[in-house]
């Protein structure tokens, strides 16, 4: 049975309930594991280490010898997992280290490590931060217009709201949001300033958004806020580059997308080494990429996780393997 046939067969436990906390519950949790571990006395990196979960199953499949980095700029899941994970810190099986996975090359680099074995990159945002209302993630709690992954992060989103110019509101709609009335949302959005909270973000969206698609729209509204405010493309961008400097021969990447443009990009890096999706040829005419495709589609949550966690609907697992010397 080959790699992808594995994964496809998977187990009737991948709802991966001993994982979850009330933090947040871990996606495609035993899948992930499956296709991302290749050397159980390995190193491994989870990048966003939110409640702990993929970060505790990456621990228990690995040996005694094998460890795991974990990443998160929030203090708040650092805090809840190393309270939870606190034998593995002790045991030095686990590395917490606070910071953005995008800065990932600079932060492994810093704790002496140069390569690992694997890296799991989980880009949703965890249970408990939308689930917080003064977070300010989700347009269905009523809370202060925030959204900052990082709370030590001084722009937020009530500053983007307020105090850009309707054009590049329109743009940040658009590109991050794919809205199809950006102009009129990011007008309505100007018109109603100062928006202070949640609420009155949501209520100003609902107004200008066609009628019947109000919850569409405000998903992406809401989508395309956060990213901007926690550049999350350009940190994914930046960590797809350095991850093949960081991966050794025969590691794996795994990658958990919940909307098209970061599985877009995912697709095109983990298909051709490059975040445009070119594909680029020696002059034999071979591929030249650093990755061989581990799943060439990309694998969803079943109907027992989805029923589960119900957030788990939108994800989308992408994994490949780091080819022998190549580079891009």
């Amino acid at each position: 049975m080959n790699p992808t046939e594995k994964l496809n067969a998977r187990d009737n436990t991948e709802p991966g309930l001993n994982y979850a906390s009330g933090y947040h519950a871990p996606v495609l949790c035993n899948t992930v594991i499956q296709g991302l571990v290749t050397q159980r006395d390995g190193v491994y990196v989870d990048g966003t280490l939110g409640g702990g979960g993929h970060t505790a199953a990456l621990l228990d499949a690995l040996s005694a010898s094998g460890s795991v980095i974990a990443i998160d700029q929030d203090e708040e899941a650092i805090s809840e997992a190393s309270k939870r994970l606190a034998p593995e810190l002790a045991s030095g099986r686990l590395r917490i280290l606070k910071g953005n996975f995008g800065d990932m090359a600079l932060l492994l680099g810093s704790a002496g490590i140069d390569n690992v074995d694997g890296i799991l990159l989980d880009l949703g945002v965890s249970s408990h931060q939308l689930d917080e209302a003064e977070r300010g993630f989700s347009h269905r709690m009523k809370g202060p217009l925030d959204m900052r992954m990082d709370k030590d992060q001084p722009f937020g989103a009530s500053e983007l709201v307020n105090e850009m110019e309707e054009s590049d509101l329109m743009h940040i709609l658009f590109r991050f949001g794919e809205e199809p009335k950006s102009r009129r949302i990011a007008r309505d959005l100007v018109k109603a300033r100062p928006i202070l909270t949640t609420e009155k973000l949501a209520d100003v969206v609902r107004w200008a958004a066609p009628r019947g698609q109000e919850a569409k729209t405000l998903a992406r509204v809401f989508q395309a806020i956060r990213i901007a405010v926690n550049r999350e493309l350009d940190v994914l961008d930046q960590v797809l580059m350095d991850s093949v400097d960081l991966i050794s021969t025969g590691g794996r990447l795994a990658i958990i997308s919940y909307h098209s443009l970061e599985d877009r990009r995912a697709k095109h890096f983990l298909r051709t080494g490059n975040l445009e999706g070119e594909v680029k040829k020696d002059m034999f005419g071979n591929k030249l990429t650093p990755w061989a495709e581990i799943n060439r589609k990309p694998i969803s949550a079943d109907q027992a996780e989805q029923e589960v966690n119900p957030r788990s609907r939108s994800a989308r697992l992408r994994i490949a393997e780091r080819l022998d010397n190549t580079t891009l």
